[in-house]
């Protein structure tokens, strides 16, 4: 049976540099990942990053993940397996996955569970129709395909991805009608929602979509206003006129993988829903078994990337590669993290993390 001394799943920016960091300490890694090709969520963000210069900050994430690609590539110790989709990982420490139509086994000594997390959908009627679309179709759309989703969209949802997916439906030539948020501040960066504001798109909080309208396609939404608990303040319905109407409502984490390896699971709204318990050093309280990125907490591509090189350290010196400089680097990295959700951006991932 094919053995790795670590098994990372996914690739993803958390997965590329969870492979990178181990890799650096002499282990060999195998990354498998269920898309042609490495990158995740990296491959449709155009725009530019935050953070510190080790975490790429002020390139594009475009740019970004060809960097992650050809350092991997370069490095013999790194097995890339894409269109690998893992279907288990049992408790003697056997992965079962598909490659090609076949199933596979193997074996790893540690584990690192990098598998990102999926669009949160909203209840409204009609919310079926096509031109319904989760902000990150919309990216893939337009940043991979070059394909405009519609010609007026309207947005639903006032925090950083909904605010970066306006600015980029704005670059390809797409009119915002509006970007709608129901809670009574806005979510994302200060400086993402003035950009919008200034190029015209007015940012209405306190409201959400009651009604996609259309028989066949989208071709309008009724708005309304909400309360203090989120309940349609009668009389306050209006039309507008879209073709497109873009989710952008939260991300949950994909954790299936970890609790059947057995890791304890908490839900924790402040980190996104349903996630693992873990150490500071990223592993779960399955002894093994670490995890990285937005399966452990939904936060920035650069969060993610700080945690898969926490997490491949860990995992490398956990193998016995137990060098002071890997220890060093990795604490480098835990204070980065700490710094990078310092401050009032970072209050909800500290008090949710308060709770692990």
């Amino acid at each position: 049976m094919k053995f790795s001394d670590i098994l990372i799943v996914g690739g993803g920016p958390a997965g590329m540099s969870a492979a990178l960091a181990a890799a650096d300490e002499g282990v060999r890694i195998t990354i498998m990942d269920r898309w042609d090709e490495l990158g995740g969520q990296l491959i449709k963000q155009t725009h530019r990053f935050f953070g510190s210069e080790k975490e790429h900050a002020g390139t594009r994430g475009i740019e970004i993940v060809k960097i992650l690609r050809e350092d991997i590539a370069k490095n013999p110790l790194i097995e890339v397996k894409c269109n690998t989709d893992v279907l288990g990982i049992y408790s003697d420490r056997v992965i079962a996955y598909e490659e090609d139509r076949l199933y596979h086994r193997m074996t790893a000594d540690k584990i690192i569970i990098c598998t990102g997390a999926a669009e949160k959908m909203l209840q409204f009627e009609n919310n079926d129709l096509p031109g319904v679309y989760g902000a990150g179709a919309v990216q893939t759309l337009m940043n991979v395909y070059g394909i405009q989703p519609g010609q007026k969209v309207l947005m639903i949802g006032a925090g950083n991805i909904g605010l970066i997916v306006t600015y980029q439906l704005l670059q390809a030539g797409v009119d915002v009608a509006a970007i709608v948020e129901a809670a009574p501040v806005i979510g994302g960066y200060k400086v993402h929602a003035s950009k919008v504001r200034r190029l015209g798109v007015p940012i209405y909080t306190k409201t959400t979509v009651k009604t996609a309208l259309g028989d066949k396609y989208v071709t309008g939404a009724v708005l309304a206003d909400v309360d203090d608990k989120f309940e349609i303040i009668p009389g306050t319905e209006r039309e507008i006129e879209v073709d497109t109407i873009c989710l952008s409502v939260g991300l949950a984490p994909l954790g299936e993988l970890i609790s059947q390896a057995g890791a304890e699971i908490r839900y924790i709204p402040q980190l996104g829903g349903f996630i693992p318990k873990r150490s500071e050093s990223m592993e779960t309280s399955a002894p093994g078994i670490y995890v990285a990125g937005d399966v452990s907490c939904i936060e920035e591509a650069t969060a993610a990337m700080i945690e898969g090189s926490i997490a491949g350290l860990s995992a490398a010196i956990a193998t016995g590669m137990n060098r002071p400089e890997a220890i060093e680097k990795r604490d480098e990295y835990i204070e980065e993290l700490r710094v990078l959700r310092s401050g009032n951006t970072g209050k909800k991932i500290r008090d949710g993390l308060a709770m692990l």
